[in-house]
């Protein structure tokens, strides 16, 4: 883990912690909420009840919650789900990848032209080859298009990329993004309905996107390309991880000052080690005494518990960092997110 160890106090409790709150409401389910609240019982189905149970009851106190993304949730069309838990108001900040960033989008104007290779497990190095012979990125089972998809969104990317550099102006990785789809510009490529895409959802809802380490992504590739071709001159015009973080120690100092904020994380790696940080950073670096601790936390991996792991932690160990309180609720579900995130949405939006 990236911090250096120190002691911090307990977080002096205030009216932002939900157990100053009324009880909550009992859930109204649907048809699959009321499917697994009755059949998952045990080991990692009753964790994902509790994990679910947790954060519904969590926002139902006055919570926000922040959703963090690794892996491939957006091509595995996590926004299926997550895009109307964010017109629903359960989704308050998104930490993601700078792969989940840009493949929402791609999925958005090239969904027609992906394949599905669901023997993928018995391709060949030659069958594989002739993957890459066509422009056919494979992720797991789903192979994306490079003309249709990349390039596609590589030129209305380079075009906002460059009027900035030109202008002098400089802006977030997600902020292009946005600029790209207020424009209009891909508009009439789009494959699927818009409603399915959480991209679109948050620009429409106004919520706040942290895309840590952006660099490691196809369009990153992409515009490191573009200052070496020269097309860039300031290689400073996309805003970087540090910039994003004194971002997120504003925002975070902001919203507990009145609210609790969760933790609900898909996957490991620096999507949710980055913001989970923010805390031990306000606490130990700038030394702001009593800064809230993280008020839910939960994480969806497939990395079992397992020595020297930050994706196989058990979340008491965040403890040790100034990031979790003793009382602060905690779940970990081991199991595949694609499956469980879902579930869990549906579990939430009374599906």
């Amino acid at each position: 883990m990236p911090r250096a160890a120190k002691p911090a106090p307990k977080p002096v409790k205030s009216a932002a912690s939900p157990k100053a709150l009324k009880a909550p409401k009992a859930p109204a389910l649907g048809p699959v909420g009321a499917y697994i609240k009755y059949h998952f019982r045990h080991f990692n189905a009753a964790a994902l009840i509790d994990a679910a149970e947790g954060y519904r009851v969590f926002l139902e106190q006055g919570g926000q919650m922040m959703v963090t993304m690794g892996g491939a949730m957006s091509t595995a069309e996590l926004g299926l789900s997550l895009a109307e838990m964010i017109r629903q108001d359960k989704v308050h900040l998104i930490v993601c990848t700078g792969a989940n960033l840009e493949e929402d989008i791609f999925n958005l104007v090239a969904h027609d032209f992906y394949e599905r290779v669901p023997h993928y497990r018995d391709l060949t190095p030659q069958d594989e080859k002739a993957l890459l012979d066509r422009h056919m990125n494979r992720v797991t089972d789903t192979c994306i298009p490079e003309m249709e998809a990349m390039r596609r969104i590589e030129k209305a990317m380079l075009k906002v990329w460059m009027d900035a550099d030109q202008k002098g102006k400089r802006f977030f990785p997600h902020e292009f993004f946005q600029q790209v789809l207020k424009s209009g510009a891909l508009k009439k490529s789009y494959q699927i309905d818009p409603k399915n895409s959480w991209m679109l959802a948050a620009l429409e809802k106004n919520v706040p996107i942290v895309v840590p380490g952006w660099e490691d992504s196809t369009l990153g590739n992409m515009f490191a390309a573009a200052v070496i071709r020269g097309e860039i001159k300031n290689v400073h015009t996309v805003r970087t991880g540090i910039e994003y973080m004194t971002w997120l120690a504003d925002f975070y100092l902001q919203t507990t000052k009145k609210k609790p904020l969760g933790m609900f994380q898909i996957g490991g790696g620096i999507s949710g080690d980055f913001p989970i940080c923010v805390v031990p950073m306000l606490e130990q670096d700038l030394e702001m005494k009593n800064t809230p601790l993280w008020g839910y936390f939960c994480q969806i991996s497939d990395s079992t518990t397992s020595y020297g792991s930050y994706s196989g932690a058990v979340p008491n160990e965040k403890i040790t960092w100034g990031k979790l309180d003793v009382e602060t609720p905690k779940f970990i579900v081991e199991s595949d997110a694609t499956i469980v995130a879902p579930l869990v949405f549906a579990y939430l939006l009374g599906w």
